[in-house]
């Protein structure tokens, strides 16, 4: 009895330490497809600078880098389902994160960023 008391709580232990984001990435073909569907947001977490060189059409604006990222966010509906983007993937990855364990739980992230879209051919809107 003792050892499976032992065997479950180990079993639990290790469950709690797990870091399972909600987020999916998908590559330039599956978020290009993604993005056009009905109610998908569109998140630009790069910097102003960035956003205004070229970003995907219909993207909102939210710097990761900006210091204020979370009390952005707050204002957002945790149930829409969020298309996340940046230069390379690596804030977005951050970003999504931070979005999960913020209560978010329907995310995309591109992987490889605005550097594989753009490098797919695929448009960007500059302002």
């Amino acid at each position: 009895m003792k050892r499976v008391i032992a065997i479950l709580a180990s079993a639990l232990l290790l469950a709690g330490c797990s870091t399972s984001s909600t987020a999916t990435d998908l590559s330039v073909s599956e978020f290009s497809a993604k993005v056009t569907e009905p109610g998908i947001i569109t998140l630009d977490v790069r910097t102003p600078g960035e956003f205004s060189e070229g970003h995907i059409e219909g993207a909102l604006l939210v710097d990761f880098q900006s210091g204020n990222f979370e009390n952005e966010i707050a204002s957002l509906d945790k149930n829409q389902t969020y298309a996340v983007y940046c230069r390379s993937g690596n804030r977005s990855g951050q970003a999504v994160k931070v979005m999960s364990d913020a209560g978010f739980t329907k995310l995309y992230n591109l992987d490889g960023g605005v550097i594989d879209w753009a490098n797919s051919g695929l448009p960007l809107v500059n302002n």
